[in-house]
C-alpha cells in the first residue's frame, strides 16, 4: 500500500505543477482581455470540457471523474482570472 500511496503522492506533485502552469496562462489571459465581460466565455468552457472528455475517453479515464473535475478547475480558473483582471485595472 505504501508504494501505491507514494505513486499517488508523486502524481499529485506533478498535477500541482501543471495546475500552477495553467494558472500562469490565466494570469496572462486576464492581462490581455480588454474588458471584464470577456473573462467568462461560455463557448470556451464547453470547448475545453469537450476536448477533455475526448482525451479522457481516449486514455480510458471515466467521464464521471474527468468532466466534474475539469468543470470545477475551469470555474476556479475563471474566478482566479477575475481576481487578476480586477487587480490589474
Amino acid at each position: 500500500m505504501a508504494e501505491v500511496r507514494d505513486g499517488v503522492d508523486a502524481l499529485d506533485r506533478e498535477l500541482v505543477g501543471l495546475i500552477a502552469k495553467r494558472a500562469r496562462y490565466m494570469e496572462a489571459a486576464a492581462r490581455i482581455k480588454p474588458d471584464r465581460n470577456a473573462v467568462r466565455d461560455e463557448w470556451r468552457i464547453e470547448d475545453v470540457v469537450s476536448k477533455v472528455k475526448a482525451e479522457a475517453s481516449r486514455v480510458g479515464l471515466s467521464l464521471d471523474i474527468a468532466e466534474p473535475v475539469w468543470r470545477e478547475l475551469v470555474e476556479r480558473s475563471i474566478a482566479y482570472e477575475f481576481q487578476i483582471w480586477d487587480k490589474t485595472r
